[in-house]
């Protein structure tokens, strides 16, 4: 059964504590989800529509005996949220054809036995400017520094300010409107994760959290505004934006990245 604590960082939300057996449910779940990208890795191309990226997404998850998180939350359309150069996050799949050197966030879920993964991976479309590749290396090295700080005894402003150091550091602009999230038998869960903080403040990681840590990093401002279609979110200035994240499990061995292979 999950166990549950409090999180006293201010809204008092609990915090669910997962035991080996959950976290093992979830390292399913995030495997499904790796198994989505490396079907993105070999379908993205210029030509593809979005839309046919998720069609081809949904019928993956639901082959492997999994529900696709995202479709129908909160009234969301798509099984993937796929987001373009200058789309952040929340881009919604349909008619759009990729193009020769965009660059495509893919954000996915799956929920298997009650049990969630959510992980984002952005993609070449062909050959892309070496500073957009610059980009996505800068990102996921980021979401790697925030993965290192995931240990019994940090806290989550350790986390945070290791994204923050190595985006910054390269020049990058780091959103602080969204957030990653804790995660479980629900898609979002507390604590929140920022990827922007200070390091020894925040609430204090023990054995069994599960984070979904997801840094969003623009080539320019931080800053983002939302489409009226009510989901996409774009940089204020235009720029490319990356997104990285992983499911990543606190344990006694160190953080165990659930969303992979």
């Amino acid at each position: 059964m999950l166990a549950e604590v409090w999180d006293r960082i201010g809204d008092n939300r609990m915090i669910t504590i997962k035991n080996v057996e959950e976290i093992a449910v979830m390292r399913r779940a995030g495997r499904i989800v790796a198994e989505v990208f490396e079907l993105m890795r070999e379908k993205i191309r210029p030509g593809i529509t979005t839309g046919e990226l998720d069609m081809l997404a949904e019928r993956l998850i639901r082959k492997r005996g999994a529900v696709p998180l995202f479709k129908g939350y909160n009234g969301f359309p798509g099984t993937l949220c796929m987001s373009v150069n200058e789309q952040v996050i929340h881009g919604i799949p349909g008619k759009l054809v990729l193009q020769e050197g965009d660059i495509v966030s893919v954000d996915v879920g799956a929920r298997i036995d009650g049990f969630c993964g959510d992980a984002a991976r952005t993609f070449a479309v062909g050959r892309i400017a070496p500073e957009v590749q610059r980009l996505l290396d800068v990102t996921e090295e980021s979401l790697n520094a925030g993965i290192g700080q995931a240990v019994i005894g940090n806290r989550i402003g350790d986390i945070a300010h290791a994204v923050q150091t190595v985006a910054e550091a390269a020049g990058y602009g780091v959103v602080r409107d969204y957030t990653g999230h804790g995660i479980g038998r629900d898609l979002h869960e507390a604590p929140d994760v920022p990827n922007y903080g200070t390091p020894g403040r925040g609430l204090r990681l023990v054995s069994g959290m599960a984070l979904a840590l997801e840094p969003m990093i623009n080539m320019g401002t931080h800053q983002v505004r939302e489409l009226k279609d009510g989901w996409t979110v774009v940089t204020l200035d235009g720029k490319p934006s990356a997104h990285f994240e992983n499911t990543v499990a606190i344990t006694p061995d160190g953080p165990v990245v659930l969303t992979v292979l």
